[in-house]
């Protein structure tokens, strides 16, 4: 079965996002990887992913105890489902200013564990002041994120944690920091 987990762009969220947040060009606009400086790996294109159900991590950061850190390996797409792009609009204010975050203390375990990918449903793994330079430090670490994935529920399908195989394809722009892309999930 395959699952698309990119947000679909729509005139008026494109305009929503233009309109709520600075960084939102069209590198940056809807399912994009934050690659920063960096070019894409195709490689990357096919990973084997799981997906975490952290959605009721509310008012606080999603920490390493939120999950189970021994079921990632090397080279993994790791995604984490918050539910946050249910509840509030891909676009909207409250999208891109109090979504919930990674621990920085989770990143650098991941970044450890030497994972391709950190994917999560929401506008980035950290807000505000952190979000780039969150953004570059993984990247200079050879991991990109991506961010606005939608229907990651469709793959836990009531669990808390679900592998399945990770098909992402960037669109093929240059000196960019930011590219659209297409995430599709195989079960």
């Amino acid at each position: 079965m395959l699952i698309d987990l990119s947000v679909k762009v729509t005139k008026s969220s494109n305009k929503d996002a233009l309109d709520n947040e600075k960084i939102v060009s069209f590198g940056h606009l809807g399912t994009h990887f934050d690659v920063m400086n960096k070019e894409f790996p195709l490689e990357f294109t096919k990973r084997k992913g799981i997906v975490f159900d952290v959605s009721k991590i509310l008012n606080r950061d999603i920490d390493i105890s939120d999950i189970d850190i021994n079921l990632i390996n090397d080279d993994m797409f790791v995604a984490f489902y918050t539910g946050f792009i249910e509840k509030h609009q891909y676009g909207s204010k409250p999208y891109f200013t109090s979504h919930p975050q990674l621990s920085n203390e989770l990143i650098e375990q991941l970044l450890n564990r030497k994972v391709s990918i950190i994917a999560i449903d929401c506008a980035g793994v950290r807000r505000g002041i952190e979000h780039t330079p969150k953004d570059q430090y993984c990247a200079d670490k050879g991991v990109f994120i991506i961010e606005n994935l939608c229907n990651l529920d469709k793959i836990l399908n009531k669990k808390n944690s679900m592998k399945f195989t990770a098909n992402t394809y960037p669109i093929n722009f240059a000196n960019m920091t930011g590219l659209p892309c297409r995430v599709i999930a195989e079960i």
